[in-house]
């Protein structure tokens, strides 16, 4: 855009100045014209016509008259410039001046009409060469052209220089991501001096969407790779007590119930699993919330109350306040039941709940005398299918999900969780909210 903007101004000025130049020669010819008219008129009577006109012949031209039938009455030239008497002649009965070429070279012709000494009407005519001033011309475009060209260099080159600097991450970026799809490995860009710059930018949120893409593409395979191998131990059981059932079940009673007991036992275990996964894979789709003001107390009371009826558990509930919360109650529920559910699997003494009010939060406290958890592993019992100590847990039905879940659960109601363990003590887990009001 800069080279033809600079195009057109040089354009402009070269065009501009050649017809200022032009219209310049033209006015010099016609006050020639008119000083020689003067001459002529008062010496025509006294001095032979050729004569007077070589006397007011221009230096670089040809004067001529020119009758009405278009045949001179007179003409001269300069040295050098006979070339002018073999123009075509033509009569003009008024003033006329152009600017015209013989030779290539441009002229300057001026006629103006007047009046012979027979009282005819006559037409003289200068003719004037112009090539000096074409020359002029042809250096003034010369001095522009180099002018363009010495001014259009640094900008293409700063052109190509900045078209680099703007397109290289781009062009790293495609690079990068065509090496992604063709070794299925997750890279980075290499990016260079930090900076404030939109380009850094692009190039810094692409990294760290490929660092997000990894990691998620990591947890993906674990969890597929631990999905599948809890599936596999029930699917062997069951496969294992199928094949004893179809050659000994119908001769030893004792060994079909045993057989039927466990294939029951491990599909129920693959329900819940299947469950649990399904659970977590319809959060990472997204949660459908329905929220409203809720009694924290009463959800609390009809929750224990149909924990211990399931499960024929001890569960000691203490209220202190009846705060209430705006928050989905069906989620709520469900991540109580996790709690109150790791509770019962993790310990046999009794249950206790509480709801109290800590400054401007309500918070549920479930706490349990169980087995614990060890300090090392209390930061890690939030991540999906991890598990403490699988041998117990599989013991005791887990699968490493339900806190996981709980802690998406949480986010999704906008719940703050924690736990908190001393190993063979047991375990308090806290869920807090935001409080509307209280009674």
């Amino acid at each position: 855009m800069f080279i033809c903007l600079l195009i057109i101004i040089n354009s402009a000025i070269y065009f501009t100045f050649s017809k200022m130049l032009y219209e310049s020669e033209l006015d010099r010819t016609y006050s020639e014209v008119i000083r020689v008219a003067k001459g002529v008129n008062l010496g025509s009577n006294q001095i032979p016509m050729n004569d007077l006109l070589r006397a007011y012949a221009p230096i670089d031209g040809m004067l001529q008259i020119v009758n009405a039938d278009s045949k001179r009455d007179g003409a001269v030239t300069s040295p050098g410039h006979e070339y002018l008497i073999e123009q075509p002649i033509t009569f003009s009965g008024k003033e006329n001046r152009k600017i015209v070429k013989y030779n290539e070279i441009p002229h300057s012709f001026v006629s103006i009409p007047m009046v012979w000494e027979n009282g005819e009407i006559v037409s003289l005519q200068v003719t004037q060469n112009l090539e000096t001033t074409a020359q002029n011309l042809k250096t003034l475009s010369y001095v522009l052209i180099i002018v363009t060209i010495l001014a259009a260099l640094p900008v293409l080159l700063s052109t190509h220089l900045l078209s680099k600097f703007i397109t290289r991450p781009i062009t790293t970026m495609t690079t990068t991501m065509s090496d992604i799809r063709g070794s299925g490995k997750f890279k980075m860009l290499d990016l260079p001096k930090k900076s404030n710059d939109e380009l850094y930018q692009m190039g810094e949120t692409f990294n760290e969407m490929m660092g997000q893409l990894e990691s998620n593409y990591e947890k993906q395979e674990q969890f597929v790779s631990n999905a599948s191998h809890e599936l596999k131990t029930p699917l062997t059981v069951i496969e294992s007590y199928a094949s004893l059932l179809k050659r000994r079940g119908m001769e030893q009673p004792e060994l079909f119930h045993e057989s039927v007991d466990a294939i029951h036992s491990e599909a129920i275990r693959m329900r819940e699993l299947t469950e649990q996964l399904l659970n977590l894979a319809r959060n990472d789709q997204q949660w459908s919330l329905n929220k409203e003001d809720i009694s924290l107390a009463d959800l609390v009371k009809a929750s224990v109350r149909s924990f211990t009826n399931a499960f024929n558990r001890e569960i000691e509930l203490t209220i202190d306040h009846n705060p209430v919360i705006h928050t989905d109650g069906q989620k709520l529920k469900q991540l109580l039941y996790i709690f109150l559910d790791n509770a019962r699997k993790y310990s046999e003494d009794k249950i206790m709940v509480s709801i109290k009010q800590v400054d401007e939060s309500a918070v549920v406290a479930i706490t349990d005398k169980g087995i614990g958890i060890p300090a090392a592993d209390l930061p890690k019992v939030f991540n999906r299918l991890y598990r403490v100590d699988k041998a117990r847990t599989r013991k005791s039905g887990g699968f490493g999900l339900g806190l996981s879940l709980a802690k998406e659960i949480a986010d999704a109601i906008d719940a703050n969780i924690k736990l908190e363990s001393i190993e063979g003590l047991g375990t308090t887990a806290t869920i807090s909210f935001g409080l509307v009001k209280s009674h």
